[in-house]
């Protein structure tokens, strides 16, 4: 017995087929998503998980017998894991960099994540949005304003 599917039927099961397998990329994805530090003497990778923003690295590193070992630094201050979203990393293209950018693919917020050495951990500032144009958000301070210029008298040494 030959079963037949209405044209309708057929277009509908061709649908989700391909709904399907337009999904299988982001399932095969896995859970993280790893980046390389841009700085380009620097062997570090980062990890984020997709779904919490939890940030880690890892690098290699030199022991006394010839053989490497991989370092790897845990998550510190603002890098342990957020609010559920779709969390990503991007590397900057500034060659002495190294740190990376933890961007929410939902709200837009960033943060800068770097290891910090001295602790051994990966940190992060705070998830941040882009302030309106003409102001600056996060801990920068404003530049400090230029001492007025004065012109010497004549013949006087400035």
């Amino acid at each position: 017995m030959r079963a037949c599917l209405s044209p309708r039927a057929a277009r509908t099961a061709l649908a989700g087929l391909v709904l399907s397998a337009a999904s299988l990329p982001a399932l095969a994805a896995g859970p993280y998503e790893f980046v390389p530090a841009p700085q380009i003497d620097l062997n570090r990778v980062y990890r984020v998980d997709r779904s919490t923003g939890e940030v880690t690295s890892c690098q290699y590193g030199l022991r006394d017998d010839n053989v490497g070992v991989t370092l790897c630094f845990a998550a510190g201050e603002g890098a342990a894991a957020q609010s559920p979203a779709e969390y990503g990393l991007v590397a900057s293209r500034h060659t002495r960099e190294a740190g990376v950018f933890r961007v929410n693919y939902r709200t837009g917020e960033m943060s800068i994540c770097y290891v910090q050495v001295r602790e051994e951990l990966v940190v992060c500032t705070p998830q941040t949005n882009p302030a309106p144009a003409g102001t600056v958000t996060g801990s920068i301070a404003p530049a400090a304003k230029a001492a007025p210029s004065v012109t010497p008298p004549q013949g006087a040494r400035p």
